[in-house]
C-alpha cells in the first residue's frame, strides 16, 4: 500500500502569496494632531504631494536595484488614532508617483487629539507584514510638531522596531502655528534625534519654519528612496529651564513630552 503517496494527495501546503521585490518600503506617517492647525496640515499634504512629482525623487527611485519602491502615507496623532490616506502603492514610473501624490488632495485631513509617537511606531510592522511586498529596507519616516505623550515609551518601541530591522527616520516640525502651545518642545529637533530615529542610516531633517517644508521633504524623500544619508549637520543644544530640564542624570530625557503632559493638567507621574 502505497501510503506516501496518499499522504501527498490528501495532505496540501498552503498556498503562498508571491511578494513583490522592490528596494524599500517606505511608510510616510504624517502627524494631524491638535497643535497642527488646518493650515499646516494643508500645507503637509501639499509638500508631500509636490515633492513625490520632483523629477529628483524618481530619478533617486531609479538608483536602486530593482528600481521601484513601494510607498504608504498615514496620518496620526493619539495612540490608537492612525489613519490611513493612501495604502501600500507600488511606484514604478513618473506616473505612479503623479497618481499617489493626487490621493493626497481628495480629502482634507481631520484633527485628532494627543500625540503618540510610540502609537504610529506600534501601528507600522503589522501593516508592513501583509502589504504584499519584500523590500531591500523597511523604512518609517516620522514627522511631528511634539514629543511623545500618550502611549508607551516611545524608546521602548522605537528600541523593538530597530530591533526588528526597520529603519526610523524623523521630520521634526519646529513650527509654532496650532494650538497646544503649552505642549510644544524648544529642542524638539534634539528629542527626535535621541529619542525617535534610529537604525542603520536614520537620519533626521529639522523643520524651522513653513517655507523650508517643502524642500525638506523633498531632501529626505531622496535620501531615502537612495539609502544614503544627509550632510552633517550640528543638531542645537537642548534648552534647558529651571521647572522642566530636556536632561537627566543619563543623559537626553525622552520621558519629556509624558512629564510636561502631566504637570499641565497636574497628573501624578
Amino acid at each position: 500500500m502505497r501510503w506516501p503517496a496518499i499522504l501527498a494527495l490528501t495532505v496540501l501546503p498552503t498556498a503562498v502569496v508571491a511578494e513583490t521585490p522592490v528596494d524599500v518600503e517606505l511608510m510616510l506617517a504624517v502627524d494631524i494632531s491638535y497643535s497642527m492647525s488646518t493650515n499646516e496640515q494643508e500645507i503637509q499634504r501639499r509638500g508631500y504631494a509636490s515633492a513625490l512629482r520632483d523629477p529628483a525623487v524618481f530619478a533617486a527611485i531609479e538608483t536602486g536595484y530593482h528600481g521601484k519602491v513601494a510607498i504608504s502615507y498615514v496620518e496620526w496623532s493619539g495612540a490608537f488614532s492612525q489613519r490611513v490616506v493612501v495604502p501600500w502603492t507600488l511606484i514604478e514610473t513618473p506616473a505612479d508617483l503623479d497618481a499617489f501624490a493626487a490621493k493626497l488632495t481628495i480629502n482634507p485631513p481631520t484633527t485628532l487629539r494627543r500625540t503618540s509617537i510610540s502609537g504610529i511606531l506600534g501601528f507600522a510592522p503589522a501593516s508592513f507584514a501583509d502589504n504584499g511586498f519584500f523590500g531591500e529596507r523597511q523604512v518609517i519616516d516620522v514627522s511631528g510638531d511634539g514629543p511623545n505623550n500618550m502611549g508607551p515609551p516611545v524608546v521602548q518601541v522605537r528600541d523593538e522596531l530597530v530591533y526588528q530591522g526597520f529603519v526610523i527616520n524623523g521630520l521634526p516640525l519646529m513650527t509654532r502655528e496650532g494650538a497646544g502651545q503649552q505642549f510644544h518642545l524648544e529642542d524638539l529637533d534634539l528629542y527626535y534625534a535621541e529619542c525617535v530615529i534610529g537604525g542603520p542610516l536614520s537620519f533626521s531633517i529639522p523643520v524651522y519654519s513653513w517655507e523650508e517644508f517643502p524642500g525638506a521633504v523633498r531632501r529626505k524623500l531622496i535620501l531615502e528612496l537612495a539609502g544614503r544619508l544627509p550632510e552633517p549637520a550640528p543638531v542645537r543644544p537642548p534648552v534647558i529651564n529651571a521647572d522642566w530640564s530636556g536632561l537627566t542624570p543619563e543623559g537626553y530625557d525622552c520621558m519629556i513630552g509624558e512629564k510636561i503632559w502631566q504637570r499641565f493638567y497636574q497628573m501624578e507621574p
